[in-house]
């Protein structure tokens, strides 16, 4: 293969060209990987192609190294490791020649290409060297050019193994780089510091720092070393080079965030004053950064009080102390970020981030963290700019209000805000559409957090009015007042209840949204935030509100069959889309009203199940309209009951495919939740096919693609079987309580977070089948089936419950079993194991500080069951 010839194809501007060769390299990739590596690292290494084919090679290299799934991760390495050792390190030296090149992009392609092999050979202890051999070039100083490839590459390699940001978890190993994080420091600070003359260097450096942080804790932790790391990074942040300055204040924002506890002696001596300079930069690039260093202080200071206020709750003191440096510097931070404020960019788009909306973000963490203490210093400003003729100003102080409303006591804010409600409402017809939409956002912001403080009579009629004439403007607009309405129904409306101070706003409101929903443009997700209206008014509607709800769904519906009608004329990808987004979102509120209504839905279930049906005879295999088709299907199930058993037959189909799509992972969540619906709402009904849901459901046990968060709703699933059907369980219940048993095993590290909350709720899905089994068999007559399982039972509880990272979850649900079971054997077969110390020790601390109300009635209950049974 000529491989310059074939990807300058892959760049051409002319389609059938580029397709052309794009599958030459996928087909000889598949037949011939060593061909295909050799022949583009060549062309990366060869000094005679031209730069753009030399930076298409290394990425082509790159993307057959590395992906982003774990699956394909592995298949991947695998490849790799599987090539000729000769071959593989001819490669590897092609790759680190080629840091030497004139060219930058083909230095950054071979740097991403070795960070690639490295990603997958250190963690399987090959190239020992590579780190040697990349600190002996970076430490060159005849090549500026090669330095700076090398230390860019380091820090490509810390990304990769160091914090895996974009990698499978199977290779995020940190400890690897660990054992010669002193050599890589060394480097890397040696060409962060102030006197390196060549600024490209300097940034590379600070970028390889910057991902070198995460394995540098030791040295982190030795002052001399931390001193000298700041020092480099604090004096970057002072460069002539303007991307130094954002490279380096991006550093003291992970710094912050990974070693708070280390900064008070920096903050005091530099970081203060750095950060308040930073945010007044001209680069906006390097004011974004020095506000997102104070967003980093607060974030980590609201974690610091909430796991201050969860120790004192036990009585204990908290593990790390907050050392308040947001409340410290609030006289000096504020000031700026009011002024940023002011620096709105009039052509911004919705993903275009600026100091203005980084300062708006800053404020309202600030507030969380500091609270009443920046009440007094913010209503001055908005006091004084909220009739500024300069529109800039004015949304300025709606957005300071708006910013401060989550944090200071209720009390403080609510005479403010009944105060300032009026203006706000007028504030809605601003000449200047921008203040329009913080207002918007500002009265949604009332509305969530401080709805005692809209006064029924005084401020509801307006605001209602202002609102939905706001659906009449800018789509940024229409979003704001959307989830204004969303609050509004959350926080004042009363599915429980005859009526509510939305009533008789109900009609005029959902008909406003209906002709939003009916729009042609879906721009900032305007038409995608009237339907998730729709869907919160319906939920929370009160019985006088029920006729609009019902006139909703005949709008919906027809809406949707329309839809339908044309969806086989529909031409090109965009059509499409708009297509699936449509019925994704009715299907939303469908499932909305079906939850609402509950059986009086019935009279419209053969409508509603022949479109659902429909929907998903028509949606392709990965169409995103079949999961929310089958979560409307799932509240059918639910509303009707019983009466759902004349779909079950047509529907079984699609339930049965939907269930073996393991690939399609969240589908066949859904389809497992269907399952439990299915029986919880046809009880013994369910038991005709009950052996197909089980065959299914330890398929997708046993499949080796399923994602692992399937797992434990299909445990759960067995026992909402087993509760359905009863005594008809004791076919699958030896199968079953083997499966229990090996899944119950399973320990997490606690040191590894992630598994920690898979291991919880895989056990909390065990507990869950438990307790239907026991209950499914205690009805029916057929404890004693269990007895056989009884030890391997109490084993699975007492490892449950004397694990250190236990949840009150667990807690509750372990005690609630014990209490089944003790019920279930009420003539003392159950003595022994019931008489265990563990469990009465497990029974008082769910009756203790460790349990909550629901907890505590819980084990109030099992005790007494416990005590009935062993005497």
């Amino acid at each position: 293969m000529d491989a310059t010839a074939v990807l300058a194809a892959t760049l051409s501007p002319n389609q059938q060209e580029r397709d052309a060769a794009t599958a030459q390299l996928t087909q000889l990739l598949s037949s011939n990987p060593t061909a295909y590596l050799v022949s583009l690292a060549q062309a990366l290494a060869s000094d005679q192609a031209p730069a753009h084919i030399r930076s298409a090679a290394g990425l082509a290299v790159k993307n057959a190294l590395s992906a982003r799934e774990a699956a394909r991760q592995e298949d991947y390495a695998n490849r790799w490791k599987s090539l000729d050792p000769a071959t593989r390190d001819q490669l590897k030296h092609d790759a680190l020649a080629t840091l030497a090149a004139t060219e930058r992009g083909a230095r950054n392609a071979a740097g991403q290409v070795i960070a690639a092999i490295a990603a997958i050979e250190l963690p399987a202890g090959l190239w020992p060297s590579l780190i040697g051999q990349l600190l002996a070039l970076a430490a060159r100083n005849d090549d500026p050019n090669l330095r700076q490839a090398t230390l860019q590459t380091i820090g490509y390699i810390c990304e990769s193994i160091g914090v895996g940001a974009c990698l499978p978890s199977t290779i995020q190993k940190p400890e690897i780089l660990a054992a010669q994080s002193n050599e890589i420091l060394t480097a890397v600070v040696q060409g962060a510091r102030k006197e390196e003359p060549s600024s490209d260097v300097q940034l590379a450096a600070i970028n390889a720092l910057y991902n070198s942080l995460e394995f540098v804790r030791e040295n982190f932790a030795r002052e001399g070393e931390r001193n000298y790391i700041m020092q480099v990074v604090c004096e970057a942040t002072q460069s002539p080079s303007s991307d130094v300055q954002v490279a380096a204040f991006a550093c003291l924002v992970r710094i912050m965030h990974l070693y708070y506890d280390y900064m008070k002696f920096y903050m005091e001596r530099a970081l203060f004053g750095l950060t308040v300079l930073g945010m007044k930069h001209a680069d906006e690039n390097v004011a974004l950064q020095a506000v997102e260093f104070w967003s980093t202080v607060c974030d980590e200071e609201i974690e610091l009080a909430l796991e201050a206020e969860e120790a004192a709750e036990y009585s204990e003191a908290p593990e790390r102390e907050s050392a308040h440096f947001a409340r410290v510097a609030l006289p000096e931070v504020l000031p700026v970020l009011l002024l940023l404020l002011t620096k709105q960019d009039e052509d911004a788009t919705d993903d275009e981030w600026n100091v203005s909306m980084a300062a708006g973000t800053c404020l309202a963490l600030l507030a969380q963290c500091v609270g009443d203490g920046i009440v007094s210093p913010i209503i001055p400003f908005v006091e004084s700019n909220i009739k500024n003729p300069d529109w800039r100003y004015r949304e300025a102080a709606v957005m300071a209000f708006g910013s401060i409303l989550d944090g200071p006591e209720e009390k403080i804010l609510a005479p403010l805000v009944a105060q300032a409600l009026p203006t706000l409402i007028e504030m809605m017809a601003d000449p200047a559409s921008q203040v329009r939409d913080t207002t918007a956002w500002t009265l949604g912001r009332v509305s969530d957090v401080l709805v005692k403080t809209i006064k029924v009579d005084e401020h509801l009629p307006p605001m209602i009015s202002a609102l939905v004439a706001g659906l009449e403007q800018s789509p940024r607009i229409v979003s704001n007042c959307c989830w204004t309405f969303m609050n509004l129904a959350e926080q004042l409306g009363d599915a429980g209840g005859e009526t509510c101070a939305l009533s008789p706003y109900y009609d005029g409101i959902v008909s406003s949204l209906l002709r939003l929903a009916e729009a042609g443009s879906n721009e900032s997700n305007s038409r995608n935030s009237a339907y998730e209206a729709l869907s919160t008014l319906a939920t929370h509607a009160p019985a006088d509100c029920l006729p609009v709800v019902s006139k909703l769904v005949i709008a919906v519906l027809d809406r949707s069959e329309a839809l339908l009608a044309v969806q086989g004329q529909l031409i090109g990808a965009d059509d499409r889309n708009s297509y699936n987004e449509l019925q994704v979102n009715i299907c939303s509120v469908l499932t909305s009203i079906v939850r609402r209504l509950g059986r009086e839905i019935q009279p419209l279930a053969n409508r509603i199940m022949e479109l659902l049906l429909r929907l998903i005879a028509t949606a392709g295999k990965q169409s995103p309209v079949l999961e929310d088709a089958f979560l409307a299907i799932g509240a059918m199930t639910a509303a009707l009951e019983g009466a759902f058993q004349p779909y079950l037959e047509a529907f079984m189909p699609y339930l049965r495919q939907a269930l073996a799509s393991h690939e399609e992972y969240q589908l066949c969540s859904i389809a497992v939740g269907l399952i439990g619906d299915l029986c919880r709402a046809l009880g013994e009904g369910s038991l005709a096919h009950c052996q197909e849901f089980m065959e299914g459901l330890l398929s997708a046990l046993q499949s080796t693609v399923l994602h692992r968060s399937v797992k434990p709703p299909i445990l759960s699933c067995f026992g909402d079987i087993a509760l359905a059907i009863g005594p008809a369980f004791e076919p699958y219940l030896l199968t079953t309580m083997a499966v229990l048993k090996q899944a119950g095993v399973m320990r997490a590290d606690p040191n590894n977070y992630d598994l920690v909350d898979y291991v919880n709720t895989l056990r909390e899905g065990i507990l869950e089948a438990y307790t239907g089994i026991v209950g499914g068999l205690k009805t029916g007559g057929k404890a004693d089936l269990l007895l056989p399982h009884i030890a391997d039972l109490f084993t699975f509880l007492h490892l449950t419950l004397t694990d250190q990272d236990r949840t009150e979850t667990i807690l509750r649900s372990a005690i609630g079993l014990l209490g089944d079971l003790a019920e279930a054997f009420p003539n003392g077969q159950l003595k022994e194991p019931l008489s265990s110390p563990w469990v009465s020790e497990l029974l008082k601390a769910g009756r203790t500080k460790l349990g909550g109300p629901e907890t505590k009635k819980v084990a109030k209950w099992a005790r007494e069951m416990v005590r009935r049974a062993t005497q």
